[in-house]
């Protein structure tokens, strides 16, 4: 395990400890619901992280590393970029689905740069989510709004990431 990863698991085990000791100062009973609630909800969530981490094995297998690295490689440029940008707002679904391609892309050649693009898209723009969810609870000129106010992130993280070099 590297430092990094073992750095993060501390803070994760130290926040849930943290909150856990605040419930239980606060009242049994708000102990025992959230425990309750976070079991369910680990229950629920934990089975669909393991199909999309199985899947995204599947997919990298399955798709040709040449396509990957011909459209979103290393030596693909800004024009990579553009592309994970377009694929990003184009790929349905929740984070099992983003993170698990992004995923298969690192794992076939992808260039970082491009990948984070392809991330900060998806996160960002992701059209079914636009049309599914936020112009029916927002106003549509809003979500437009936000939507081009957000425009330039996943190139300046790109610009970021190659800066940075490869991760």
């Amino acid at each position: 395990m590297n430092m990094s990863a073992l750095i993060i698991d501390i803070l994760l085990w130290g926040s849930l400890i943290g909150v856990a000791a605040l419930a239980w100062m606060q009242d049994r009973k708000v102990m025992t619901t959230a425990l309750r609630k976070g079991t369910m909800d680990f229950v629920y969530i934990v089975p669909r992280i393991a199909l999309g981490v199985i899947g995204s094995g599947f997919i990298a297998a399955i798709i040709p590393s040449h396509v990957i690295v011909g459209g979103l490689g290393p030596d693909t440029g800004w024009l990579g970029v553009a592309t994970a940008v377009i694929a990003g707002a184009a790929t349905p679904g929740g984070p099992v689905i983003g993170f698990s391609i992004g995923a298969v892309a690192m794992k076939s050649g992808g260039g970082a740069p491009q990948v984070v693009a392809y991330v900060v898209a998806w996160a960002l723009f992701a059209f079914q989510r636009l049309i599914l969810w936020e112009i029916p609870f927002m106003p549509a000129r809003f979500v437009w709004f936000r939507a081009a106010v957000s425009l330039p992130f996943p190139f300046l993280a790109a610009a970021i990431a190659m800066l940075i070099g490869k991760p």
